[in-house]
């Protein structure tokens, strides 16, 4: 089977940049956040409960897909597998298109479990420098708070562990951020060849059909208690993905950071960022 990119890594880091750059291909279509996946697998649900499950899942009216078809579309599956395929491919024909994926940012935990459902699936991990990261997150509903140091911890577990797991699989890739952002074409042609896909220019301009794409997203999901309910402003947060890349995004830690912010992230996240390859503030 083709290879299955799974978009994961730490919110704010890309990964919705990613795709809709990927599902711009005519031959690929990635829905929005599923969610659903880690139910199916706490539950180790069977065929037979998988449509109440994914109809079940807060993200299900996101979907744009009727249960009938989902139903039409499992019947018959042998395994939960074959019933997970059968999702993937029902909402890529209904696009027009032949091959599937998924972008999930906390699959980055269940990357073993899916592994083993989905063989084919090819993990792409987004790692974005955790300072300008932590910005991103500043006032947001969901991940870890505004205070940096929580911040810090936060953004140097998901990635180490992250990376700890990578390392057991067959498949899996980490870009950057900055890199997909400075130099797009690059980045995108490296992950083509990965993925067994040709390169195709569309992708480079997929803020032209971003805002529709995104428009597919009707239900707000996250934190039952704090996500705000009204979808424009839950979608707000996705609004420069619907623009061309912007290289002024990188680096934000040095002129938007307090520096007794700066110094309480570095003295618990500075290892990692220059084991990344980051520079930190004491190498300035």
């Amino acid at each position: 089977m083709a290879p299955a990119p799974f978009i994961v890594g730490v919110g704010r880091s890309g990964t919705t940049l990613l795709r809709l750059m990927l599902d711009a291909h005519p031959a690929l279509a990635i829905p929005g956040e599923t969610l659903f996946l880690q139910d199916l697998i706490k539950r180790g649900a069977a065929p037979d409960s998988f449509v109440d499950i994914v109809t079940a899942s807060e993200t299900w009216p996101n979907m744009a897909m009727r249960r009938e078809a989902l139903e039409r579309a499992v019947a018959g599956a042998a395994s939960l597998s074959e019933a997970i395929r059968a999702f993937y491919r029902l909402y890529t024909e209904h696009r027009g298109k032949a091959r599937w994926g998924d972008k999930t940012p906390y699959y980055r935990v269940y990357m073993k479990d899916i592994a083993r459902l989905l063989p084919e699936a090819h993990f792409i991990h987004v790692i974005r420098d955790g300072r300008d990261s932590a910005l991103s997150y500043q006032g947001l509903w969901f991940g870890p708070g505004d205070d940096f140091e929580k911040q810090a911890r936060f953004w140097s577990e998901a990635v180490r562990n992250a990376q700890a797991m990578g390392r057991e699989l067959a498949r899996y890739t980490e870009i950057r951020y900055e890199a997909l952002v400075a130099e797009p074409e690059r980045t995108l042609r490296g992950l083509c060849a990965q993925l067994a896909l040709d390169f195709d220019p569309a992708m480079l301009a997929y803020h032209l059909t971003a805002a529709e794409r995104l428009d597919e997203l009707k239900r707000p999901f996250g934190p039952k208690d704090r996500t705000p309910q009204d979808i424009g402003t839950f979608m707000a947060i996705h609004d420069r993905a619907k623009e061309p890349p912007d290289a002024g995004r990188i680096g934000r830690w040095r002129t938007e950071m307090l520096p007794a912010d700066l110094s309480r992230y570095e003295a618990i996240a500075g290892p990692l960022l220059r084991e990344l390859g980051y520079e930190t503030g004491s190498q300035q």
